[in-house]
């Protein structure tokens, strides 16, 4: 059974491993094809149209597959691996250890937020980006960017303490756990750390860094407590909902896995806490 565990508990021995892993997907080209999947949902996941991905239900259960389907990539080249999650609660600081040298590398410079060490900085040659927003072929980040300290531990509380999952209009604007969670609405969380963290992402481009896997393995994981404090509240909607994937549909780009199929997480995986 896979375990994910919290990034600030790896031993070093697992995090080469899971470096490692990463640097073989980009080296084959299967990493690129992840980071061009998320990019073209979020550009035609919209209020008013059909949505998927992003600004919808089906945000939690679509990522949760996106991450086993990542994850399993990482499995094909070292069964090891799991994928870490960060709880930005706690590792607030562009100084906390994820950050370091020998894991995720820190912060860009200031002119072009160009990240200049760590195994994915551009010196270090592994890691050229290729699905891109502009002309730059180098990792960006800009830490602490967006004038928003990253989501406090009472925050978060207070979304998880929401006992609706989502709500019409189905959308950016709707109330409930998941949008708050998602972070257009409220105490904004999900979105303000891809802000924080800046660079790429703050794009649709955002998996091109691969501290995108570890925010997302945390939002997952908040979803996953939600669901154990709300044992009586379901996913919404169920039935008949236009533009957005109802309880039991399919989900975009597999068509094999509704949400239904993934409200449980334990049959794939389980958290160190």
């Amino acid at each position: 059974m896979t375990v994910r565990k919290n990034q600030s508990a790896l031993t070093t021995d697992e995090k080469r491993r899971f470096v490692a892993a990463l640097m073989e997907l980009k080296r084959s080209g299967r990493y690129d094809a992840f980071v061009t999947t998320h990019n073209e949902f979020i550009v035609s996941d919209t209020d008013d149209g059909e949505r998927t991905g992003h600004r919808s239900p089906s945000f939690l259960p679509w990522h949760r597959r996106f991450l086993l389907e990542f994850e399993r990539a990482l499995q094909s080249v070292d069964a090891s691996v799991a994928l870490p999650y960060w709880d930005w609660t706690v590792d607030r600081s562009p100084r906390a250890s994820l950050w370091a040298p020998d894991f995720l590398g820190g912060t860009g410079r200031e002119r072009d937020g160009r990240v200049s060490d760590g195994p994915f900085a551009a010196t270090a040659g592994g890691w050229p980006i290729n699905v891109r927003v502009d002309g730059r072929t180098f990792l960006r980040r800009s830490l602490g960017s967006g004038g928003r300290p990253l989501p406090t531990a009472a925050e978060v509380e207070s979304v998880l303490s929401m006992p609706t999952y989502d709500m019409a209009p189905w959308n950016s604007a709707s109330d409930g756990f998941r949008n708050h969670l998602e972070g257009w609405r409220g105490v904004n969380l999900h979105n303000r750390v891809h802000v924080w963290v800046g660079g790429h992402m703050a794009t649709g481009a955002s998996p091109n860094d691969p501290v995108f896997w570890l925010h997302h393995a945390y939002i997952d994981k908040l979803w996953a407590e939600w669901q154990r404090r709300h044992p009586g509240a379901g996913y919404l909607p169920v039935s008949g909902t236009p533009n957005v994937v109802d309880l039991h549909e399919t989900m975009r780009p597999w068509h094999d896995t509704s949400p239904a199929d993934l409200l449980d997480h334990t049959p794939h995986y389980t958290f160190d806490a």
